[in-house]
């Protein structure tokens, strides 16, 4: 049986695991963090939205990042300080324009397809995670916005999502508690939400179930591949010691670490970390229970996406910063989004709101990378930007699949899990 290293356990490795387990492969699984799903899989806006697979590869994304870059409360932050890493990546984003229909349809056909495999594993392994499928509910509040959305929508059904136009008064009765006005909206039924957290943390002890050997508090030092075999090397755990341990191959799942751990191995991932804001609001009397939403939003004018997330939790996310890799918490990056909430939901208490930052890993494309790197033991599963949620099942399936093509097809002699 073919021992395979999957590194990062964000809910993209573990999902990743849990795909190749299945198809009989022997996997251990690398986390520098001491439990799974500690980082950008920790708390997103929830959304399973097919309806957002847009791709941000279009001039207009450009024009707003240069009309808000000196606004530090904009929904698009670009920090100026030039680095050859942001002027690459944003070259490479450029040079990305012309596939933006392209890519758009491709992502809502990923999206589609990856539903069947999520829900199937949930079920199959008793995973609870605050399921919603109450659709999603974009809103515009302009005839520019909205005319957009119906182009979009044009693309999402060529990737086989249909999604409909409401006017403002099926909008609320599709959301009641939604206060303010606005001039359309589109909905997508078969949309839901999610605590994601919840569910990478379930599926990951699912795969210790299946064998998996999850490897906790484990700091990645090198990766190696000479074709055949491919090490990792590791430092922590009780002893604070480095180890190298050997398998048949590995996948690259370590999110905006991946292009580090891609340049060890000889490929070139040009992720760039580009930084989400979200806040959780605990809804802890009865009045703010009722007059939060259950249908999950998305405000098109502030790129705000929200989520239900059982009856006493209601998370709020979005934004977009690109600022290296710095984590840091940001009060004028979490204010609008309170500020939302009082406007779109003034009967919610925001009393007690929990902030949280994320870094997505993100391609110049806008799609994730998953296929083989140059050495033939050597696969990636990373940079799913903003859809890391909504593509995760899919992208774990199709890397899975590439794995054991790759496999069957050299016919090698497998190499058991080693340490050394």
């Amino acid at each position: 049986m073919k021992s395979i290293a999957v590194i990062g356990g964000g809910i993209t490795g573990v999902t990743t695991a849990y795909a190749l387990a299945k198809r009989g492969f022997t996997v251990s699984l690398f986390e520098k963090h001491r439990y799974a799903a500690m980082e950008t899989s920790f708390a997103n806006g929830g959304q399973l939205s097919a309806s957002n697979a847009e791709v941000w590869t279009h001039w207009s994304t450009i024009l707003k990042g240069l009309k808000w870059m000196l606004k530090s409360d904009a929904p698009l932050l670009v920090n100026p300080t030039p680095s050859w890493h942001k002027l690459s990546w944003f070259a490479e984003f450029i040079a990305n324009i012309p596939q933006y229909r392209q890519n758009t349809v491709e992502t809502a056909r990923m999206a589609v397809a990856a539903r069947e495999h999520l829900f199937a594993w949930a079920a199959a392994e008793g995973v609870d995670f605050d399921l919603k499928k109450e659709g999603i509910l974009h809103i515009y509040r302009d005839k520019k916005g909205f005319d957009h959305a119906g182009e979009v929508s044009k693309l999402l059904a060529a990737g086989g999502l249909p999604r409909r136009a409401v006017t403002p008064a099926e909008m609320r009765a599709i959301e009641p508690t939604l206060a303010g006005n606005y001039y359309g909206g589109y909905y997508t039924e078969s949309d839901s939400t999610g605590d994601i957290h919840k569910f990478t943390v379930g599926l990951a002890n699912a795969i210790e179930r299946l064998g998996v050997r999850c490897f906790y508090g484990q700091d990645v030092l090198a990766l190696q591949s000479d074709d055949e075999t491919a090490s990792v090397t590791t430092s922590g755990g009780t002893s604070g010691t480095s180890q190298t341990h050997r398998f048949d191959g590995l996948v690259v799942c370590a999110g905006v670490s991946s292009r580090a751990f891609a340049a060890q191995l000889g490929d070139r991932v040009n992720i760039y970390p580009v930084k989400g804001y979200s806040i959780t609001v605990n809804l802890l009397d009865k009045q703010s229970q009722e007059a939060a939403p259950t249908v999950s939003l998305l405000d098109d004018e502030t790129k705000l996406v929200t989520s239900r997330l059982g009856i006493d939790r209601f998370r709020v996310a979005g934004t977009a910063e690109f600022n290296g890799y710095n984590k840091d918490i940001r009060a004028d990056r979490i204010r609008p989004l309170v500020d939302w909430v009082n406007q779109c939901f003034p009967d919610v208490n925001t009393r007690q709101v929990v902030p949280w930052a994320g870094l997505r890993p993100m391609m110049p494309s806008m799609m994730p990378r998953v296929g083989r790197g140059r050495s033939a033991n050597v696969f990636y599963n990373t940079g799913h930007g903003h859809l890391g949620w909504t593509l995760s099942a899919v992208t774990a399936d199709m890397i899975a699949g590439t794995v054991k093509r790759a496999f069957d097809t050299r016919g090698c002699v497998p190499l058991q899990f080693q340490s050394a």
